[in-house]
């Protein structure tokens, strides 16, 4: 399984994505959850619809198809089945904690661990909440994005991540953007804290082939 890690939207290193994506399956589900957070539909069509067009323009012959996390709470065998019919996932930025409970509720937190255990064929993109979800904690990551914010209903803040990585990232790091010091002051916990991490400034991508 390999990584597109990009602290916002699609990063500065598309070259070296289109060489990651697999070729022989041109199908991403594109996950959008972590834009739940807030009840502006409008504002969440415009965000997932600008991520979907950016990798349109890589000129790819993609075939984007949105997957709703919330269609498959309680399903996770049928997640399952849907999720490797794709060769690429793109999980996009928006409330960490938020993604953390779609993955839960669904499975696909246990599912994307069997794919990378298994060293499957595909890749796995995204950026900001898309990528800090991959941690062992998501600790710090209140300090930039609100864990008590519950679409779903009345659940437990879950405050491990996937732990498919083995630190932290802190995206929008020294970046001209609206949580670029609320990142900071994230970092600066970590390094308190001992816990590993890594700062992203926008445009940076992180890469792993395995």
């Amino acid at each position: 399984m390999r990584f597109y890690l990009s602290s916002y939207k699609i990063g500065n290193a598309t070259d070296q994505l289109k060489t990651l994506l697999p070729a022989a399956n041109r199908k991403v589900a594109y996950i959008s959850n972590a834009l739940d957070w807030s009840s502006d539909l409008e504002r969440r069509k415009r965000n997932a619809q600008s991520d979907i067009e950016q990798l349109q323009r890589l000129n790819l012959g993609l075939e984007i198809e949105r997957l709703d996390l919330r269609e498959y709470f309680g399903r996770q065998p049928e997640l399952k089945s849907k999720v490797l019919q794709f060769g690429t996932i793109w999980v996009c930025g928006g409330n960490t904690f938020v993604l953390r409970q779609a993955m839960k509720l669904s499975g696909f937190d246990n599912v994307l661990r069997e794919l990378y255990a298994s060293g499957a064929d595909m890749l796995y993109g995204g950026y900001s909440a898309g990528i800090c979800i991959l941690a062992p904690t998501l600790q710090g990551v209140d300090i930039v994005d609100t864990p008590s914010v519950k679409p779903y209903g009345d659940i437990e803040t879950l405050w491990d991540g996937l732990g498919i990585l083995n630190y932290s990232i802190v995206p929008h790091f020294e970046s001209n953007h609206p949580e670029s010091e609320a990142a900071g002051r994230s970092a600066a916990y970590l390094k308190e804290q001992n816990i590993p991490f890594r700062t992203l400034r926008d445009g940076e991508v992180i890469v792993i082939e395995d």
